[in-house]
């Protein structure tokens, strides 16, 4: 077996392939960027070599770079995770010209599969149905209007090169396909250095569904089940699971045998997923192969017991499979929630700064619980603009799927991530959404049910005098604490009463507390109650609170007479007041938001790609103003109304901060 391989890759990919290493006794290099200089894969792998600047398209994605580190360590084999070189052709064969191995296909399936326009051509000569598209190079956006009505209109516009969503955009129109054109190729030659496009029909309201294979050199190959990845943002997935509640046996033998075929014809060799889009007739339709390992790879690990990445290391140093079709068996259930640096609230927007509070819930293995957390930050560490915005990816197993649903809610609840914007809240929303838990998801479900973005999620009545029970006890543990650490005697303490108001998303609730040494029952005005029990203790960031002996895990932070609640996707202040207070905090006048409506400011941290308006310009309604990348995305910021430019305040170039006015209106 391999003695020490290099990872040429970053952040919880990186992290991801050291564990397996290291459980199988094999030495890790990692490399790193300037940004990535105190990165958790740099600290877990044994040796680290600096590769250059921060932008990929410096370090991560400059094979003499990469090769030069190799060199320099002695690496006898390379993972290169997926993104960046993963299925680059020329990358695998300057590594086999070093005679170090590839823990990925052989150049050639790269070659054949690994490229969008080739792979389409091949599966249709192989009898594979395909979605209808132009599978020729386009030239210019011009061409990319012409082909997208032959098409027809809707149409994706696709990176040849691409992956995880970047060089992806859906047109509707010609002017969309103009843009979507231009945008594409720029994100596909600054993420893959590949700006080839192509076009294909955009099948509305379908499912997508993916076959994970695994093959070895001396000609056998298996399907480890599948995956459904319709949950998805902007063409990135966000949510994936395993299996799908979808599929029957029949469609996924049919899906799993041809997954297969398609590998063995360009002679496949290591771990590769075959996407398909399904429709409601569960027709399937061949999208593409991703040669190398998926970012939801381990629901596939949790349901079948296989380490794919062990599985990728042996073939690559040439063992054969150890385990054969009749050997897969699919075992409950798994779910995957893709942890973003992203504002949720700002329409998902990238968000940049110090994780000033990281404590994932804690990971196990349990005969019917599973809790799995691959990531590759740390409190403290900084999330960085130069990358993907992927902070982990928490996964949770189950015997069936509304347990393992019911076990990712309550490791949501108990994340607790402060300090940057993240999409915590929007995961929790769509595990109680009624439409996923029903498992009738299509990939247009989080524009379907959220149209107009996420807004935070509004607590039923009953939830929102739970949280309030539990506010007003905790409150009044802590106001009982407050009195004894002030100093005075015991018999000249303040008296802590047993009546309080709780404001609380619109409510006014009076309660009554009666207390005892294991809890305490809250009684409202209506004459209702709960019972409150919980070891909390004044200070602690998270409480497990039972109410009426079910448990609920909060994040709880403080602020001026209350507490701020996280919970389930809600984010909720409670304010906790004695009946006098609560009369006088009514007349409070409401602070006034200041008036930006004039102004265009900057929604991410960003650079400015260009700017379409000069100053003096009519602009309508919807144009486009100017182009921020962040993250590797492209991001056109377009007008809200008719108006004319006053001023401009960046230029293309500039690195902007969330609000920063960009320009300004009449």
């Amino acid at each position: 077996m391999f003695k020490k391989i290099l990872i040429a890759n970053r952040g919880e990919i990186a992290c991801r392939v050291i564990k397996t290493a290291r459980k199988m006794g094999i030495q890790t290099v990692a490399i790193y960027s300037d940004a990535d200089r105190n990165a958790l894969h740099v600290k877990m792998a044994d040796e680290a070599v600096h590769i250059g600047p921060s932008p990929a398209n410096q370090s991560y994605i400059v094979i003499d770079k990469v090769m030069d580190a190799i060199r320099q360590t002695g690496a006898e084999a390379v993972h290169p995770g997926y993104g960046f070189l993963s299925e680059n052709k020329l990358f695998a064969e300057a590594l086999a010209k070093e005679g170090v191995a590839f823990i990925g296909p052989p150049a050639g399936a790269i070659e054949a599969m690994g490229d969008k326009i080739t792979s389409k051509k091949l599966a249709q000569e192989a009898g594979v149905s395909t979605v209808p598209g132009y599978m020729g190079l386009i030239e210019d956006a011009d061409d990319a209007v012409k082909i997208s009505n032959q098409v027809g209109y809707p149409v994706m516009i696709k990176a040849s090169a691409g992956g995880g969503g970047k060089g992806m955009r859906i047109a509707w129109n010609d002017e969309e396909a103009r843009e979507g054109f231009q945008s594409s190729k720029n994100e596909a030659a600054n993420s893959f250095g590949d700006d080839r496009i192509f076009i294909e029909k955009f099948v509305t309201q379908p499912r997508h569904i993916e076959i994970q294979v695994l093959a070895d050199s001396h000609g056998n190959t298996i399907y480890l089940g599948e995956r459904e990845c319709s949950i998805q943002r902007r063409n990135q997935k966000v949510i994936e699971e395993a299996p799908s509640p979808f599929l029957d046996e029949a469609t996924r033998k049919a899906m799993g045998e041809q997954s297969c075929a398609l590998a063995a014809a360009v002679d496949y060799a290591s771990a590769g997923t075959v996407e398909f889009i399904v429709d409601g007739d569960r027709n399937f339709y061949f999208l593409e192969m991703n040669t190398r390992l998926q970012v939801e790879h381990p629901v596939t690990e949790l349901i079948t017991g296989v380490d794919l990445v062990e599985q990728m290391i042996r073939v690559a140093y040439g063992e054969k499979l150890s385990i054969t079709q009749d050997d897969i068996k699919l075992n409950g259930w798994a779910m995957e929630s893709r942890l973003y640096a992203e504002d949720p609230y700002r329409n998902f927007l990238p968000s940049i700064g110090r994780l000033q509070r990281y404590r994932p819930p804690a990971e196990l293995a349990e005969d019917t619980r599973v809790v799995r957390n691959d990531t590759g930050v740390y409190e403290g560490g900084e999330i960085s603009m130069y990358y993907d915005p992927m902070i982990a990816k928490l996964c949770t197993w189950g015997p069936d799927r509304a347990t393992a649903i019911e076990h990712m809610r309550n490791a949501l609840d108990g994340f607790e991530l402060e300090g940057i914007g993240h999409n915590l809240p929007f995961l929790a929303a769509v595990y109680d959404h009624e439409k996923f838990t029903s498992g009738n998801i299509t990939t247009a479900f989080i524009e379907e049910e959220y149209p107009e973005g996420f807004e935070g999620v509004t607590l039923s009545d009953d939830n929102v005098k739970r949280l309030a029970a539990a506010a007003a006890a905790m409150y009044r543990v802590a106001e009982i604490r407050r009195t004894r650490v002030s100093g005075r005697m015991d018999n000249h303490e303040r008296v802590v009463g047993a009546d309080w108001v709780v404001m609380a998303q619109g409510h006014d609730l009076h309660v009554s507390i009666a207390a005892d040494q294991s809890g305490a029952t809250v009684t409202f005005a209506d004459g209702t109650s709960h019972r409150i029990e919980s070891d909390w203790t004044p200070g602690d960031k998270l409480a497990e609170v039972h109410v009426d002996a079910e448990a609920m895990l909060i994040k709880i932070g403080k602020v001026t007479s209350g507490f701020r609640m996280r919970w389930r996707g809600a984010d909720v202040a409670l304010k906790v007041y004695t009946p006098k207070q609560a009369e006088m905090a009514r007349l409070m006048p409401e602070k006034v938001a200041p008036d930006t409506s004039k102004m265009l400011l900057c929604p991410m941290p960003g650079m400015i790609v260009k700017v379409d308006v000069q100053v003096g310009d009519e602009v309508q309604e919807g144009q486009a103003l100017c182009t921020v990348e962040a993250m590797k995305m492209e991001n056109i910021l377009r007008a809200e109304k008719t108006t004319k430019v006053t001023k401009i305040n960046a230029a293309a170039g500039d690195n902007l901060a969330v609000d920063d006015v960009i320009m300004e209106f009449e």
